[in-house]
Order: C-alpha cells, then structure tokens, then sequence
C-alpha cells in the first residue's frame, strides 16, 4: 500500500516519520521520534516561541507568525491543546475569544528552541548567534546530570543516536 505525500515523508533514512495531525500512527520508537510526531511541522514551534513572552489572541498570534495562514494556525493551536502543550482560555463569552498560553510541559520547550535557534544562527553567516550578556561570548549547550552534578559527554550518554 503507497503511502499517501499528505500524511507520510521518508526522512534521510528512508524511515517513514509521521507529521503532525496523524498522532495514533505515528511511529514511537525513540525519543526524536515522539518530538517530531508532536511539533515537527514548519509552524508548530514558531508558535510556542512566540507564546514563549506570555499569552496571546488569534490575531496576535497570526500577526507575529508572518506568512501563517488561518486555517494552519487554527489546527496548530487545536493539535498543541489536545497535546497538552497550549491552553486556551476565554476572554470574551459573546463571541467566544480566546487566549492561548504555554502549559508547564509546552514551557519545557525553551530549551530545544533555545538549541535550534543558536544551530541555526552557526549555519548562517546572516543570523547573530546568542551570547552570554557579561562578556559577549556565543553560548554553548552542554547535557548535565543532576544526580551526578556534572556535565556529560555525548559519548557517556545512553542514546547517542535520538532516532
């Protein structure tokens, strides 16, 4: 049975990995795997970055996303709500008007944007990378233990390969 562009895309594996919206298919074998199935679309974290300041309407939301078209930003924010990334609250009954907010787990998201955004500054001599207030210097990620109080080489880590 071919697999349908829509719903299914060979990653550089030739693996199939699932967008989002087709969740209870959607493979779970690995850590990177489960991500991606969750907010591994084009809009998806620009959202969360941009709730990241705190709540914001529909329309706020659409002005901060250029390019984002209603119907994408609607079933993003349904997909995030059911996902238990982002919650929506009412600000008005008559008509019904929402603000939508990071939840604690859509908040944990920080730190991978945090990540792809200083990956994406070093591979473009366009985008300035984040650096340290004090001194100037590009920040770095480093994985830490917290049982152990340390930091932890990729080598000594369980999963070297998220996929």
């Amino acid at each position: 049975m071919k697999s349908s562009r829509r719903t299914r895309s060979r990653g550089y594996d030739g693996r199939v990995a699932q967008i989002p919206g087709d969740e209870a298919n959607a493979p779970r074998q690995s850590p990177l795997g489960e991500a991606l199935a969750r907010v591994g679309d084009r809009w998806t974290l620009q959202i969360v970055n941009a709730l990241l300041a705190g709540p914001l309407r529909f329309n706020d939301l659409a002005e901060a996303l250029a390019g984002i078209s209603p119907n994408i930003l609607s079933g993003r924010l349904k997909q995030l709500e059911q996902q238990g990334i982002v919650v929506a609250r009412p600000y008005s009954r008559r008509p019904v008007r929402l603000d939508y907010e990071l939840t604690a787990r859509g908040g944990e998201l920080a730190g991978a944007l945090r990540m792809l955004a200083q990956w994406g500054a070093r591979a473009s001599d366009d985008v300035k990378p984040v650096t340290h207030a004090a001194c100037g210097t590009p920040m770095e990620v480093r994985w830490y233990c917290p049982t152990c109080a340390r930091t932890v080489a990729d080598e000594e880590s369980s999963e070297v390969r998220f996929m």
